[in-house]
């Protein structure tokens, strides 16, 4: 049985500013406090993040749209990659993030969740706000 994470948050800012907070290298390692971050944003194109912490394989990017990568993290086992999807909707003057994460190691829900949480939407929400 697969375990899916699946998020919907809402930040104060336009779809166009937070997908590139998340697919530009810069503003990805501003966001994050400074952490050496290296995303080639195309399809097909590399990334990583936190120090290479967190590394993969862009999928899709459809700008300001959506963006699907092939996600890793540093400590599963080598080969293993899980999918990461992020859904960009603007609605008025804020956009909501549909995120899914699927296909992660087993027992690694909750661990992932928080990571998320805490390195990813609250440094989003402070940057963009």
């Amino acid at each position: 049985m697969s375990t899916t994470i699946h998020e919907e948050i809402t930040f104060q800012t336009t779809p166009e500013r937070l997908y590139q907070s998340l697919t530009d290298s810069k503003q990805f390692s501003e966001m994050s406090g400074g952490a050496p971050t290296d995303i080639q944003a195309e399809a097909g194109g590399s990334f990583s993040c936190f120090g290479g912490m967190i590394t993969g394989r862009m999928i899709e990017l459809v700008p300001n749209e959506r963006i699907v990568q092939a996600w890793r993290a540093g400590n599963w086992d080598e080969g293993v990659y899980s999918i990461a999807k992020f859904e960009l909707k603007q609605q008025g003057s804020e956009t909501l993030l549909v995120f899914d994460h699927t296909g992660f190691p087993e027992g690694q829900a909750e661990h992932l969740t928080g990571g998320w949480t805490e390195n990813y939407w609250n440094p989003l929400r402070t940057y963009l706000d």
